[in-house]
């Protein structure tokens, strides 16, 4: 065994760092979240992610170059056509998709829709593109008076199905998302189907913590399933079961927010001494990047950065931890869509070197070329940057 036995995968949901090459052909020219972000609070204070080297990947207000950063710093593209958060998981975890998933700006064919109310004996309401909390806000009360549940997408592939708990039941919502599952199929299979479910009486609708994905299967081999297949323990914690449809986990422990992210990587640390943890830390971008809340954007990145001694300190000898994110959302755009950006990379582990420039790496399945290697086998796409850490010898540096 080499001088890792253990990778920590974070995903900070949507903390992207500027346009990559092709961002204007998805209307993203521009784009910076993090950079954009600090712009518009005055700047950014995040000394931990500061002393690790953020601020020597790109210029970000407020959070200076470190002059002997902690960890390896770079910075990834996307490879995949796309910019959604499936695709993005899916590349880190080795698979380059060929074709996007379906998106749809004008909503769902008739068609498709039509035969949706056919199966599950109801009309619906919607279909098009919305903000969950705002669509429920305007049609939360028809949708209360005549039970048709409310159906709406966003920039990403997904097919949504919000309704009231009082009106219909939750497990009924999650039956009627496993029939738009069914249907959605060949070239109009988005990525997630997800049932939304509310409460609370008009002008007062709030969504409840009983959000279930039904995703689809990864199309081709993960490094998730590898390193099951090879007897390594793979803990999701977030949302990565709902990305992956369960696939390639050993074990996966569903998470609130940010805090409970975090709480509950600190305690798989604990548990499981080898293999991978891979979390996702979804607040930036689904409290603020899709709302063009770039205060309460900086607040979570802040937050972030208080919890990060711990996280650090439950580093054990053998350790590797990886800091990167999926895509942008840049919360001072027009829009409130995703972007197309570059993700950050920081890579440190206490038998490794830091400080080391990984510069611009061409996919994001470079993170699954170095969890292979670190477990001693090779994988098909990506380039592997773990020969880049280990000091000369393997031992400590």
């Amino acid at each position: 065994m080499g001088p890792v036995k253990r990778v920590i995968l974070i995903v900070l949901d949507s903390v992207g760092v500027g346009e990559l090459p092709d961002a204007a052909a998805y209307g993203d020219a521009g784009t910076n979240t993090l950079a954009n972000t600090a712009r518009a609070v005055g700047g950014l204070s995040l000394p931990h992610l500061e002393a690790l080297g953020l601020g020597n990947i790109i210029p970000v207000p407020g959070v200076p170059p470190a002059s002997r950063p902690r960890a390896a710093y770079g910075k990834m593209a996307t490879l995949s056509a796309g910019k959604d958060t499936t695709t993005g998981h899916w590349e880190l975890a080795g698979l380059v998709l060929d074709r996007p998933f379906p998106v749809y700006p004008d909503g769902f064919p008739a068609a498709l829709i039509a035969a949706f109310e056919a199966r599950i004996g109801r009309p619906t309401l919607g279909n098009r593109p919305a903000s969950g909390t705002a669509i429920i806000e305007e049609l939360g009360a028809e949708h209360v008076r005549t039970g048709a549940p409310i159906v709406y997408t966003s920039a990403d592939s997904v097919f949504q199905v919000a309704a009231h708990e009082e009106v219909i039941p939750v497990e009924e919502l999650y039956r009627i998302c496993r029939v738009a599952r069914e249907l959605l199929t060949g070239e109009h299979a988005p990525a997630r189907v997800i049932a939304r479910p509310f409460a609370g009486p008009p002008g007062r609708f709030v969504r409840t913590p009983r959000r279930k994905d039904f995703s689809l299967p990864p199309s081709g081999e993960t490094i998730l399933d590898a390193l099951k297949k090879r007897g390594h323990a793979v803990v999701g914690v977030g949302k990565i079961g709902n990305i992956f449809a369960e696939r390639g986990l050993t074990e996966s422990f569903p998470t609130r927010d940010n805090e409970q992210g975090v709480d509950r990587t600190l305690a798989v640390l604990r548990t499981f001494p080898s293999g991978l943890v891979f979390t996702n830390l979804i607040e930036f971008d689904m409290l603020y990047g899709h709302r063009n809340d770039a205060h309460g954007y900086a607040a979570a990145l802040a937050a972030f950065d208080r919890r990060l001694p711990e996280i650090l300190g439950a580093l054990a000898t053998e350790d590797l931890l990886v800091l990167t994110a999926d895509h942008g959302c840049d919360p001072t755009t027009a829009g409130t869509d995703h972007t197309r950006e570059y993700v950050p990379l920081l890579a440190l582990g206490p038998r490794l070197r830091g400080g080391v420039d990984l510069g611009t790496r061409a996919s994001l399945a470079d993170v699954a070329a170095t969890v292979a290697e670190v477990f001693g086998f090779g994988w098909p796409v990506g380039t592997s940057f773990y020969g880049r850490l280990v000091p000369e010898g393997g031992g400590r540096p």
